[in-house]
């Protein structure tokens, strides 16, 4: 009896041991939290305890939970994990040791030229990096890679659509400029067909995965075709798209697209305003004038959205299986001309209102992108099934502005 209790004390002892305490910190929501949100700290602030050694912990009435985290490296550590709606108040103890939260990672995979984004046996994204051919038939130059297509909802539907007949150069969700002034020519990214200028996937810097978060970076060459028939690479976008994983709770998840461009030569890239340009999104060819609605930060519809500015841009619709969703699309408040204009077709486009949307930061304003410099656009998707309205758009785009501030606690 006294040998066990003798074991008993050594064991408590070397759990104490193991599960050391490193600091407190909480976070106070200091606005509506309507949905699950990414999180972060810097961790280099509080510790230098190397990455594997770490465990997150929830304490709420005096219970710990073990809490999925994932350290991100760049420049600093940053502790990333996802914080829930509806509670006032988030402890935490971040401590040595005592094992981690039982959680499977989201991760990315290449398949047949395309990285693809799973969370478990659910498809989420797919970026493709080799060239896409348009159909037999059609010209060549119509050809793309860097974009990414399908990107589907939770429950599975697709949500893009690629080389439709009406528009063979909308490649789902992609980023091209169409006007920009380049050493005395005025060239055009976006309609590819008059072979002046394309963007192409060249390389990834980086693909990670965890149980927070998949993310690559993907460098993006925007290729000029110089009149004497050589090309000439003027603008670099590191393109990094991170998607956060599904709380098995929510109807919806979370992609964060960010574009870092820097110019690729000793010459000025000068976007030239134009009515469209940037971010643009060709919607599921499931969508009609009948099945699909649009709503933004300022109130606006489909009937009076285009040439609008707004902060976030609700685009939802019926989907097979009799179904809903769409994605809530956010613009960070620091990307040039915020809030940005929009580009959206009208109810009659196509005869039958087909849908496509478009942020488009140089609609009504030139950007200059002079060499020595980095230029950056943020965006945030909310990709959900069911009905999104405008207190939950906002409300993600307060914390997407505003992310969740954590503080140490004594």
């Amino acid at each position: 009896m006294k040998k066990l209790l003798i074991i008993g004390l050594s064991l408590a002892c070397s759990i104490c041991t193991v599960a050391q305490k490193i600091a407190s910190f909480e976070v106070q929501p200091e606005r509506a939290h309507m949905l699950s949100t990414p999180a972060s700290i810097n961790l280099d602030e509080i510790s230098f305890v190397p990455d594997s050694a770490l465990t997150l912990l929830q304490v709420e009435n005096g219970k710990k939970t073990l809490v999925p985290f994932q350290i991100h490296h760049a420049g600093q550590r940053t502790l990333n994990w996802t914080i829930a709606p509806g509670k006032k108040r988030y402890i935490y103890e971040l401590v040595k040791g005592a094992g981690s939260a039982a959680t499977s990672d989201i991760k990315a995979t290449l398949n047949e030229g395309a990285l693809v984004v799973r969370n478990g046996q659910k498809n989420l994204l797919s970026y493709h990096y080799q060239t896409v051919y348009p159909p037999t038939g059609i010209d060549t130059n119509f050809k793309r890679s860097g974009f990414i297509h399908p990107l589907w909802t939770p429950n599975g539907q697709e949500l893009t659509r690629i080389q439709a007949p009406d528009h063979y150069h909308h490649y789902g969700i992609w980023n091209p400029w169409t006007h920009v002034y380049f050493e005395k020519d005025t060239v055009d990214f976006w309609n590819i067909k008059g072979k002046q200028g394309t963007v192409r996937f060249a390389k990834f810097a980086s693909v990670t995965d965890g149980p927070v978060f998949s993310e690559f970076e993907a460098l993006h060459e925007h290729v000029v075709f110089k009149k004497d028939g050589s090309e000439k690479v003027a603008l670099n976008e590191l393109q990094t798209v991170r998607v956060y994983k599904p709380q098995e709770q929510d109807k919806y998840y979370v992609v964060d697209i960010t574009s870092k461009m820097n110019c690729a030569t000793a010459s000025p890239f000068l976007i030239v305003a134009y009515r469209y340009a940037g971010m643009g999104w060709r919607t599921t060819e499931y969508w009609n004038n009948q099945n699909c609605e649009v709503l933004t930060s300022e109130g606006k519809t489909r009937k009076d959205t285009d040439g609008s500015k707004a902060k976030w841009c609700i685009v939802q619709g019926a989907l097979p299986g009799n179904d809903s969703g769409g994605i809530a699309f956010l613009s960070y408040p620091a990307n040039f001309n915020h809030p940005e204009p929009m580009r959206i077709w009208t109810e009659n486009t196509n005869g039958r209102g087909d849908m496509f949307f478009n942020f488009a930061p140089t609609k009504d304003k030139n950007w200059l992108l002079e060499p020595g410099k980095t230029y950056t656009l943020k965006y945030r998707l909310v990709v959900f099934n069911g009905k999104f309205d405008a207190a939950k758009a906002e409300s993600a785009w307060q914390y997407f502005a505003a992310p969740p501030k954590a503080k140490m606690v004594k």
